[in-house]
């Protein structure tokens, strides 16, 4: 079971969400602010974060951008309002999806597995190292570089761009990425593509507003290459 640090203000909040993924078998650090969960997770080395966005003093975004500097570690929000714009910046500043409070322990825990798994096929008949210009993709390591340069890619940007790779040319919507890299099987919200696919394209391309690699098609979503 994966290590659990939970980053929550609200005392119920808190306490349920901890007890909820205890009783299945998680083991869970929690911490009331940004400041000491941040202090915690040195110590307590955590597989995945689930961070609240409305921390006393430094708060979510703070944090994920703290943590992102140094870290890919695995980052879910906890929001009150699934139409927040801090959902917006959380998602630009690093985070790999978010939930809506109150939310259910059962579904906490299935997008903590979904953003932990990793791809069904393991690389099998695929070829271990693509390269597509200057992009290297390890499918088996699960490393990427570019001119030789290994990158620091987030779960949600690595699974993006090993999916897309993985069929050149051919246009996924953002329902049907939504469901492939986010697991997301009803209709989910389409800004944790849009902001993915714009962090993916800030470190993988050498020009972002003329994308070389994951290219959009208006009205239809987003393909990788050509080259």
């Amino acid at each position: 079971m994966p290590r659990v640090l939970l980053i929550e203000d609200d005392p119920s909040v808190r306490e349920g969400v901890e007890l909820g993924l205890r009783r299945r078998g998680h083991e869970v650090r929690a911490a009331a602010t940004g400041e000491a969960g941040l202090a915690a997770m040195a110590e307590f080395r955590p597989d995945l974060l689930l961070l609240d966005l409305m921390l006393p003093g430094m708060n979510g975004v703070q944090v994920c951008r703290r943590v992102r500097e140094r870290s890919q570690l695995p980052i879910i929000m906890l929001t009150a309002r699934g139409d927040d714009f801090d959902v917006v910046i959380g998602l630009e500043a690093g985070a790999d999806d978010y939930i809506v409070k109150p939310a259910r322990t059962e579904v906490i825990e299935a997008r903590i597995r979904a953003v932990l798994r990793r791809l069904d096929d393991g690389g099998q008949g695929r070829q271990a190292i693509e390269v597509h210009g200057e992009l290297a993709i390890d499918r088996v390591g699960l490393t990427v570089t570019k001119a030789g340069r290994p990158l620091a890619l987030a779960p949600s940007e690595l699974k993006l761009l090993l999916h897309l790779s993985a069929a050149p040319e051919q246009v996924f919507s953002r329902q049907q990425l939504l469901e492939h890299v986010w697991d997301h099987s009803y209709h989910a919200d389409a800004r944790l593509v849009d902001a993915c696919v714009a962090r993916l394209r800030g470190k993988i391309e050498n020009e972002v507003g003329s994308p070389r690699y994951v290219q959009t098609l208006r009205g239809f979503g987003y393909r990788f290459g050509p080259l």
